[in-house]
């Protein structure tokens, strides 16, 4: 699970931040100024920092330097200065991505699990509960016992996992999952839904969103 620090002296967006990357399976601490972060930094690892520009104490710009100096992690500022020159600062100054306020949370995630990959800092492992996920090996264990899955099933499972708490249309799961519009009523997805929560014990988990299709509740 990746670990990253929110360096952030709005509590609110600390806040949404923190929930919205948690939702997507991160581990996340946040600090309020920048004397707070570096210490956090010096004490602790972490595989990203989100990092604001004006913060108390000691401002991001120097957070950064201090942080290239004695890890090697990446870093993305999330700002309300959104000039080109305040982008190109940032940039120079070792960012690794420049994000300016206000931010749509979906291109956070995609950011966030682009500087994430391009630092081969992605996790192979996703865990939910007592469910271990290999997304490279495609493998699923249970308490430490394998799960059998079939290809389609483990298709599924990761479009649950990567899309957790929130519902899927059955339109977009069939679509995605066996790459073909859904032009009947078919119970094939229903059927694996249920293997699904058989096999991985989430009855309660994996819900029926009515009228709509599926969605992994944690």
């Amino acid at each position: 699970m990746n670990k990253i620090l929110i360096v952030e002296d709005e509590i609110a967006i600390s806040d949404l931040i923190k929930l919205g990357l948690e939702s997507q399976g991160y581990k996340c601490e946040t600090a309020n100024d920048g004397e707070i972060a570096a210490n956090l930094i010096e004490q602790k690892e972490y595989d990203l920092v989100l990092l604001d520009i004006m913060l108390p104490k000691v401002d991001g710009f120097e957070v950064l330097e201090y942080i290239k100096q004695i890890q090697d992690i990446p870093v993305i500022f999330i700002t309300a200065k959104a000039q080109t020159k305040d982008k190109i600062k940032g940039l120079k100054a070792g960012s690794d991505d420049y994000i300016t306020k206000p931010f749509d949370m979906e291109e956070l995630y995609a950011r966030v699990e682009a500087v994430l990959r391009r630092y081969n800092k992605i996790s192979e492992n996703i865990n939910i509960g007592n469910i271990t996920i290999n997304s490279v090996a495609r493998t699923v264990k249970r308490d430490n016992n394998k799960v059998e899955l079939t290809p389609k099933e483990f298709d599924l499972l990761m479009l649950l996992v990567q899309n957790k708490n929130t519902a899927l249309y059955r339109e977009i799961i069939f679509e995605k999952v066996w790459g073909e519009e859904l032009e009947f009523e078919t119970r094939t997805l229903d059927l694996h839904i249920q293997r699904l929560r058989k096999k991985l014990g989430w009855k309660d988990k994996i819900k029926t969103v009515y009228r709509i299709g599926y969605m992994l509740e944690i």
